[in-house]
């Protein structure tokens, strides 16, 4: 039973806790897994990582493991 926007129960005493939210289920936003998202950007994370990694032995002359052998 409601009355001024208070909800009120059979005995007339206000119930004053949070009214839940309905819950759903968001379809579309499903971007994990093996999609075709996912996929796309690793592949192009792979290849900005394999570039980086040529053009630090081009300007360097070394490896990376050439440099990290080197840091001591």
């Amino acid at each position: 039973m409601r009355t001024n926007n208070a909800i009120v129960d059979d005995q007339g005493l206000m119930n004053n806790f949070a009214i839940e939210p309905k819950v759903y289920v968001d379809e579309q936003g499903d971007r994990t897994g093996f999609t075709p998202y996912a996929e796309i950007l690793n592949g192009r994370l792979a290849m900005i990582g394999f570039i980086s990694l040529i053009a630090l032995e081009v300007f360097t002359g070394k490896g990376i493991l050439g440099l990290l052998t080197n840091l001591q």
